[in-house]
């Protein structure tokens, strides 16, 4: 089991690092860049840079207070 934890430890660090190393290259770099290089074809326009951090923060935050929520529905219904 510890090997399997390893592996998905490995792989969630590499996972989060490529996209780390995606979005600072998209957000910091490519603006730099001459639009008509080659390299703005692997990109999304600049607005998604915003777009995609904003809903996936409202979309966390929105399972974080339902989850919050269910908790304490539970833990009162416990205590009646």
């Amino acid at each position: 089991m510890e090997l399997a934890d390893r592996a998905v430890g490995f792989l969630l660090s590499v996972t989060s690092l490529s996209i780390f190393t995606y979005y600072t290259f998209w957000v910091i770099i490519l603006p730099f860049v001459d639009d008509d290089h080659f390299v703005h074809k692997y990109f999304l326009p600049q607005e998604y840079a915003i777009l995609i951090p904003v809903s996936a923060g409202v979309t966390l935050l929105c399972f974080l207070s339902i989850f919050v929520g269910v908790v304490m529905l539970k833990s009162k219904r416990k205590k009646a």
